[in-house]
């Protein structure tokens, strides 16, 4: 399966990395660009399939740039940015934009949108990501493993697709709590235990299941296919 291509034009090193992160753990291929000029040269190589992009940058401004590339991709764009004045908002949409959304943002807000503009413009097979016999539709919020619906929270279907995405590599607590929660916390070890267990049980890993997620010594987290 092709995955859904996000253009992601930020200058802040923070915010890029961060939503870059979480965009990846929901199942999208992300393209980074840290400044307008970068995204003006790749956007045609690159065909992205929805464009999030920052209004104040170093070399321009959203705005303008919205306009600019709009003759040259019809891609969803949603404008990340500082300012919420309505006048800002009008004039973000104006030049071509489709949605706005003022910093800062909970990631999971940012994720409802991207899914949002995503459908409106008939890519329905965003966020889903397919490990047979496990399949995660991020959009719809839905889990089937070997046929059978598994009733997960938002936020377990959510570390599952982390997982699932990394299969067989090591994930440490920090990363997973990054890329679930969009963020850290002292807690984090606990928090992902926590949650670690309800997905065990919920997806009977313990139960002659085909995949296994088992922690190691050093507090991380492998999930893997069982090999028979």
């Amino acid at each position: 399966m092709n995955k859904v291509r996000i253009m992601l034009i930020e200058d802040e090193a923070d915010v890029l990395a961060i939503n870059r992160e979480y965009l990846e753990s929901q199942g999208y291929a992300v393209i980074a660009m840290s400044t307008l000029e970068q995204a003006r040269f790749h956007i045609e190589e690159q065909n992205p399939d929805l464009i999030l992009l920052d209004v104040m940058m170093p070399d321009g401004n959203g705005w303008d740039f919205c306009g600019e590339i709009r003759a040259k991709t019809n891609a969803p764009v949603i404008f990340l940015t500082c300012r919420d004045e309505n006048e800002s908002v009008i004039k973000g949409l104006s030049k071509g934009g489709d949605d706005y959304i003022t910093k800062p943002y909970d990631l999971h807000v940012l994720g409802a949108r991207i899914g949002a503009q995503l459908r409106r413009a008939g890519i329905m097979s965003a966020g889903k990501i397919e490990l047979p016999p496990l399949i995660i539709d991020l959009l719809a919020g839905e889990v089937m493993l070997m046929e059978e619906h598994i009733s997960l929270t938002p936020r377990e279907i959510q570390l599952l697709a982390c997982f699932a995405l990394s299969a067989g590599r090591r994930l440490s607590c920090e990363e997973l709590y990054r890329r679930t929660w969009g963020g850290m916390a002292k807690n984090a070890p606990q928090t992902i235990a926590v949650h670690v267990t309800k997905l065990r049980k919920k997806l009977k890993l313990d139960e002659n299941s085909p995949f296994e997620l088992r922690g190691t010594r050093n507090g991380e987290y492998i999930f893997s296919k069982v090999q028979y």
